[in-house]
């Protein structure tokens, strides 16, 4: 009997991610502190770019608020350790998620009920005023000048924060990996491809995208509160435009329809932005030339396009091909 290709497909897929997590588990063993350091802000992004790449990539819709939902989750945690001490982590955690899934929600109610432009535009405008308002709160936030926020850990290594960043993007992928599998994940793909069908079809199609807002909101939530406690600094500067950008270049270039794709999106933009940081603001405009070579050459981003090279890989590896069991049949 004929074999389908789904599992060999399937297979490729895993190899591919199971040698990723595996050299990113033993980066700490071979590296110095520089690229732990390299690999901890590196998690950061790629659970905001695989999250990202869950609201657009998977439901189609486009948002520009997930750095504000970072930075809420962050200042929240922060002021709360502040001011009430260290004790009190747990709870400011909890806090700074369940607020940025609030406002998510309040967001989705208002505006996900509308074509994709107003929500694009609604989520640029809200998070430049959730800015302005943390540069004009200086009593609170210290403004510009930067709120200092207490590390998880004591001492100057980041190994522990390495593996902390690396369990909750893992925590992260799991997570939306099995939301997909529902019959959430294929309401999701039915109003992105079209929405007033699903609709007729007897969709609650508003009712989901709220809901995928809102996961994706606390997921951001919680890369900010990381980094927060990681960096040991907050500025608005977290929440500027071109810091989106690199967020939805990650998401892009490592593959739009791809969880996996969008991890290895953040590790190839984030690479090379840091090596591209002695040209300063011009790395933003090669990281732009480097969009526009994966979208001319690789639609469905770079991940994908490994993912195929596998899958042919070990169709040639297979002991036997779906065309000698046919003929055998």
């Amino acid at each position: 009997m004929m074999q389908s290709g789904n599992p060999r497909s399937l297979s490729a897929g895993a190899l591919v991610q199971g040698v990723l997590l595996v050299f990113a588990l033993l980066v700490p063993l071979w590296g110095g502190a520089y690229w732990v350091h390299v690999g901890s802000l590196l998690w950061y992004y790629a659970i905001l770019a695989s999250s990202w790449t869950l609201l657009a990539g998977f439901a189609g819709q486009f948002s520009f608020a997930h750095m504000m939902f970072a930075a809420l989750g962050g200042y929240t945690s922060a002021l709360i350790v502040i001011h009430l001490g260290t004790g009190y982590l747990g709870l400011a955690i909890v806090a700074g998620v369940v607020l940025a899934m609030a406002i998510g929600a309040l967001i989705g109610f208002m505006v996900l009920r509308l074509s994709g432009p107003y929500l694009a535009l609604f989520t640029l405008a809200i998070s430049e005023v959730l800015r302005m308002v943390i540069i004009a709160e200086t009593g609170l936030t210290r403004g510009s000048q930067g709120l200092e926020v207490p590390r998880f850990f004591p001492g100057d290594s980041d190994v522990s924060y390495y593996y902390l960043g690396l369990a909750l993007l893992a925590g992260s992928l799991l997570l939306m990996g099995l939301l997909l599998r529902t019959r959430i994940g294929l309401f999701l793909r039915a109003i992105r491809e079209d929405e007033g069908a699903t609709q007729a079809s007897g969709v609650h199609t508003t009712r989901y995208k709220i809901l995928v807002f809102v996961v994706t909101s606390g997921l951001a939530a919680m890369a900010g509160i990381y980094y927060a406690h990681f960096v040991g600094i907050l500025t608005p500067n977290m929440m500027i435009l071109p810091e989106m950008g690199i967020v939805i270049a990650m998401a892009v270039i490592g593959g739009i329809e791809s969880l996996p794709g969008a991890v290895v999106g953040a590790a190839i933009v984030y690479l090379l932005s840091e090596a591209l940081r002695d040209y300063g603001e011009m790395r933003f405009v090669l990281l732009g030339l480097a969009l526009i070579l994966v979208q001319r050459f690789a639609r469905n981003g770079f991940f994908p396009v490994v993912e195929r090279l596998g899958r042919r890989k070990v169709r040639a590896a297979a002991p036997g091909a779906p065309v000698d069991e046919c003929n055998a049949n």
